[in-house]
């Protein structure tokens, strides 16, 4: 999960050779309780950090009015961070000052292309691809989903963007509802340190680094500790997080990577509430014996207190409705920060309810390579493209894959087109095609609003119909509402016959009810066709055949996931479950492995 909303300053004693720097906030009345100080503390440091962050954001704002000279700014810094690299030297990027100097020097890069460079970093060879001022803090992994796990550089300038990014992204937010100024956030993030290279630098997930180098002050904003990022079991973690989250009815905000993050959490605790109402009345937590001792050590200390009051208040819940839900047990909700774009649209149904008509605002466009968009607006996932941070180039989607494709700057997007974005970063990337497929949607000032649509590789071309996955998540949703159905999750991939079809794979329990199956899905079909005309031609020429429904066993997804997530680099709180795979071998063999064999869940 990619959030951080508050500054941080880093010195000489920090685990990654320097130390956490953070004003001291004096509590002049000893009557105070633990909870008063804690409290005014946190509204001490919040009005401190505001006051920064909304100068940080009218920065920001200025720098949009011109696009083109604040790339043009920005470019140049990057290019001189790293020029001495050996990257950089050996591809003619020593003089580069600018984007036709890049432009000449390197063609449109993928991992492959610095591969080398980056197994000489990870045995400590920095300079293979970075700058001596340009300090190498870990190595962030993709989740691994489309293609190997790749190992993305994080360096003190990468990450200072990625942090001010957050920062923009947050006082946004806070700003928004003045409420949440009192409230408490539960966020969910993975490990920084799952295992280190043989030079030394840890490798995992930025959220978990801004999770262990925040100050203590601002750490009283957080209703869990970091340490729950070091758990590995998935179970434990999500149980350890609810048992802590629940207690605490002060929860303002929700913030993860992905909304079937929360609807798992939501899940797990209603089919765990007894056990969690038992441990909060007792002051226990029951998996304590399953966790590593400097873990166990670690929360034992947050909740060794027993609270009989709040547990009665959620048995009273329980027992009212027979479920234990979030929009109980945390009536002063004001977000859910999660991705909302591509594929993660579908659970936002299912999102509501558990939680309720909470708002939501999107993340933003991001990947291990970058953080690329804010969104300043609640329910949508259009975000201003931070200019400040990456340098930006855009390919023509209809455009994608030929020898000379037109090469766009951030300020040439037209709107309503869609673009694969390249990047250049802190990390030493240049021109990096990370597969995300964009719209420009609008601008702000001068500069592009984005919406991301889908990756690349989700694109299903089995007789030249090119079906994306945003258009499949569309579809699907639409249907699913008009129908008045809900479902957790779904899957439709290509099935080769003479002629083929596609296939939408939903767990059994989750069919369309009341001999409706039919019925949806001949409404799918319609919609697909509806939402693009290469479908609705091969449909209308008997190329494929209409789309229908796949029943796979209770607990499909979730051994899915289990697996997915066990490849190098996957976590929990960033999978993004696929709605599109296109690839037939791999959609015949999660076919087989899941359908339905006669018996029931």
């Amino acid at each position: 999960m990619y959030l951080t909303i508050v500054p941080l300053t880093v010195g000489k004693h920090h685990p990654f050779g320097c130390t956490a720097s953070f004003s001291t906030v004096e509590v002049v009345n000893k009557n105070c309780s633990t909870m008063q100080i804690s409290g005014q503390i946190r509204a001490s440091a919040g009005m401190l950090v505001r006051v920064r962050l909304r100068w940080q954001l009218a920065r920001f704002m200025t720098a949009t009015e011109d696009c083109r000279a604040t790339q043009a700014q920005t470019l140049t810094s990057l290019l001189e961070l790293n020029r001495t690299s050996d990257l950089a030297v050996s591809n003619g990027l020593e003089h580069a000052t600018s984007p036709d100097d890049l432009r000449k020097a390197l063609p449109v890069t993928d991992y492959s292309f610095y591969r080398d460079a980056i197994e000489r970093a990870k045995l400590g060879e920095t300079q293979s691809l970075l700058g001596p001022k340009n300090r190498l803090m870990m190595f962030t992994l993709s989740s691994g989903t489309t293609s190997e796990s790749k190992f993305i550089p994080v360096t003190n300038r990468f990450y200072r963007d990625y942090r001010r990014s957050w920062q923009l992204w947050g006082i946004s937010a806070f700003d928004a509802r003045p409420k949440m100024k009192s409230l408490k956030i539960v966020q969910l993030s993975s490990d920084y340190q799952r295992f280190t290279t043989e030079g030394g630098a840890p490798c995992g997930n930025i959220s978990g680094l801004s999770a262990v180098m925040q100050k203590p002050a601002v750490k009283l904003l957080y209703s869990l500790p970091s340490i729950l990022a070091k758990i590995d079991d998935p179970a434990h973690k999500y149980y350890a997080a609810l048992r802590l989250a629940v207690a605490d009815p002060n929860v303002g905000m929700l913030t993860t990577a992905n909304p079937s993050t929360l609807v798992h959490m939501a899940q797990v605790a209603d089919d765990r509430k007894e056990e969690l109402i038992r441990d909060i009345h007792n002051g226990t937590l029951s998996i304590s014996e399953s966790l590593a001792p400097d873990i166990r050590q670690a929360l034992d200390k947050r909740i060794s207190k027993a609270d009989p009051n709040r547990a009665r208040d959620l048995a009273k819940w329980a027992e009212q409705s027979g479920s234990l839900l979030p929009k109980d047990y945390w009536p002063n909700l004001q977000l859910a920060a999660v991705w909302t774009g591509g594929s993660c649209a579908a659970y936002l149904p299912t999102l509501v309810d558990y939680y309720g008509d909470v708002a939501v605002r999107d993340h933003g466009l991001s990947a291990s390579e970058g953080r690329m968009t804010i969104p300043f607006d609640d329910n949508t996932p259009d975000g201003v493209l931070d200019i400040t941070s990456h340098y930006y180039e855009f390919i023509p989607e209809a455009e994608y894959g030929s020898d000379t494709p037109t090469i766009l700057q951030a300020h040439e997007l037209d709107v309503g087109r869609n673009y694969f974005i390249l990047l250049t970063t802190a990390s030493g990337f240049y021109r990096y095609d990370i597969c995300d497929v964009v719209r420009c949607v609008g601008h702000h000032n001068t500069t592009p609003i984005l919406r991301f649509l889908h990756k690349g590789a989700y694109i299903s071309n089995i007789t030249g119909e090119k079906l994306s996955e945003s258009q499949v998540v569309e579809a699907v949703r639409s249907t699913l509402t008009e129908f008045s159905h809900r479902v957790r999750c779904f899957t439709l991939i290509p099935s080769w016959g003479k002629p083929p079809r596609y296939q939408l794979m939903l767990e059994d329990w989750e069919l369309p009810p009341n001999g409706r199956k039919s019925q949806f899905e001949a409404r799918l079909d319609e919609r697909l066709c509806e939402l693009n005309c290469e479908y609705q031609e091969k449909r209308t020429t008997a190329r494929l055949n209409p789309v229908e429904i796949l029943p796979v066993r209770c607990g499909s997804w979730v051994a899915f996931a289990r697996d997915r997530q066990a490849k190098l680099g996957g976590s929990i709180e960033q999978y993004k479950h696929p709605c599109l795979l296109p690839d037939l071998d791999l959609a015949s063999a999660i076919a087989d492995r899941f359908r339905v064999n006669g018996k029931d869940c």
